[in-house]
């Protein structure tokens, strides 16, 4: 009911956001401070154009879709929550956009060849999917035209996607740090050199945030609970798929 007070926060859920809120800041500014201390800043139409590529991917690909997963936990304003889970994958996308942009760009400007690493093989793939999932989550859930029994077909794959995309975007950063890396300081990086320890930082400031993210979306316990609707979506499969009547007869 409208008026029925909305239930009350896990124990333990508010701490583990917070936790995963602490992480993403750290890993924006390591990546912030790794770009502005060692690799000259972050410039357009100029040398400091590929360094764009990472600081987009990582705002967009790891803390913004790690937040866009996380909202999926919270229990007040629910059907808001859906709204904000939405515009946050769909600025993390223009956001990443952008990034792949600038590496093009820059590739092009400076005669580098364009899609032969690992890392790149990951993380395109990875953002074709991502756009993809996005464009399929807006068609099942935000436009009234699909029906309950599609919607409650694709629910589960889209949640398994989610969780995979986040992963993939997680390895994909890790491959490009790696990368520029090798191609930046191959000779001193054996060293523990301070730019190699603050980029292997921001490495397992990834790992760490991802870790975080996941153990909160996969505590059974701190799911939220179906919205009235996705009960009735939830009914409505079951009733195709297993020829059950709403009220839980069999046919």
């Amino acid at each position: 009911m409208d008026g029925a007070p909305p239930p009350p926060s896990p124990a333990g859920l508010s701490a583990y956001v917070a936790v995963s809120q602490a992480l993403g800041l750290a890993l924006l500014a390591a990546t912030g401070a790794w770009l502005g201390r060692y690799r000259g800043g972050v410039g357009w139409h100029s040398p400091l154009q590929l360094n764009a590529h990472p600081l987009c991917m990582v705002l967009a690909m790891v803390f913004l879709q790690g937040d866009a997963l996380l909202v999926c936990v919270f229990r007040h304003e629910a059907k808001r929550s859906k709204a904000l889970h939405g515009l946050l994958h769909g600025l993390a996308l223009l956001m990443a956009l952008v990034g792949i942009i600038a590496v093009f760009e820059s590739h092009r400007a400076k005669g580098i060849p364009d899609m032969y690493s690992l890392h790149s093989w990951c993380g395109m793939a990875t953002f074709v999917l991502y756009l993809l999932q996005w464009f399929l989550g807006c068609g099942f859930f935000l436009f009234p035209g699909a029906s309950f029994s599609l919607r409650g077909w694709y629910k589960p794959h889209h949640i398994f996607f989610g969780i995979t995309l986040f992963i993939l975007s997680i390895t994909s950063c890790l491959l490009g740090i790696t990368e520029m890396l090798l191609f930046k300081i191959s000779d001193s990086y054996s060293h523990f050199v301070p730019e190699g320890i603050l980029a292997n930082t921001l490495g397992v400031l990834l790992v760490a945030f991802g870790l975080v993210v996941g153990y909160v979306l996969t505590r059974e316990e701190w799911r939220r609970p179906p919205l009235a609707e996705e009960l009735a979506l939830s009914m409505d499969f079951k009733t195709l798929t297993e020829g059950e009547s709403p009220g839980g007869g069999s046919q």
